[in-house]
This record gives C-alpha cells, sequence and structure tokens, in this order.
C-alpha cells in the first residue's frame, strides 16, 4: 500500500496499460511515416498473347514520379501439367524502378518477347510484388 497519500502506479496496473498503449500507437505511427509516401506495388490491367508477334502484351498500372519505368521478365523453371503436353511456367515482372515514390499514376502496354520462354505451349504465369498473379495460354511455336 502506498503510504506517501500520492497514487503511484503499480506494474501491470492501467498507467502501465496506458504506457504500453502509448508506445505502440506511437511505434505505429513512426512505422507508418518510414513507408515510402503513397507506396502502391505495380499491377497488371489485362494481359494477351500476340500470335502476329509472338510477344506477350501486358498493360502495366504502376504509381511513380515519372512515367519511364522499364520493365522486364525473369522466368522460372518449367513443370509439366498432369503429364500432358502443356506446361506450366512462372515468370515474375520486374520493374526498373521498384522504388520510385509512388505520387502519380501511370499505365504502359508493355511487349515481351517469348524467344526466351523456357517451353511452350505453356501457361504462364504472370506475378509482380506483393500478390498480383495474370495467366496467360501461350502456344506451341508453329
Amino acid at each position: 500500500m502506498n503510504t506517501r497519500g500520492d497514487r503511484g502506479l503499480a506494474l501491470g496496473g492501467r498507467g502501465d496499460r496506458c504506457a504500453r498503449w502509448t508506445a505502440i500507437a506511437l511505434g505505429s505511427g513512426l512505422a507508418a511515416l518510414l513507408l515510402p509516401f503513397g507506396s502502391q506495388a505495380d499491377s497488371f490491367s489485362n494481359a494477351y498473347y500476340d500470335a502476329g508477334t509472338d510477344q506477350l502484351v501486358v498493360s502495366m498500372t504502376y504509381d511513380g514520379t515519372n512515367p519511364n519505368h522499364t520493365f522486364n521478365l525473369q522466368w522460372g523453371q518449367c513443370q509439366n501439367v498432369n503429364g500432358s503436353q502443356l506446361h506450366g511456367v512462372a515468370a515474375q515482372v520486374l520493374d526498373s524502378q521498384w522504388q520510385d515514390q509512388a505520387l502519380h499514376p501511370y499505365q504502359k502496354t508493355v511487349r515481351f518477347s517469348l524467344a526466351d520462354i523456357p517451353c511452350r505451349p505453356a501457361k504462364v504465369t504472370l506475378r509482380t510484388a506483393p500478390r498480383f498473379i495474370y495467366t496467360v495460354l501461350i502456344p506451341k511455336r508453329s
């Protein structure tokens, strides 16, 4: 019991909970301030195979300080799909300016040659961080 007449706060009491809540709130606010301003990931608005040019056509939606982002594909390994002739392969879409501040929205249609695709015919799963996925079927070479 407190004999001095003031209302001291014991550990685990209401004051301790308030101090912890305040620390959590301040820490969360600080973490939010340290994130890039308006940070958003790249995404797809459309993707399809162009048979006339043998290219993958991808409409990218992204934010940045400028429209001059370039995109390329990083191919994964081919996987057989249930013993059929169709293969599955993932391709990571990489943004040259992935750390650019997300100040303005942009859209760009990008054409990727399929000369480097590791297998055909293939179900290509395009991915961009953190969880945007788009699937396109690529036929056998003619």
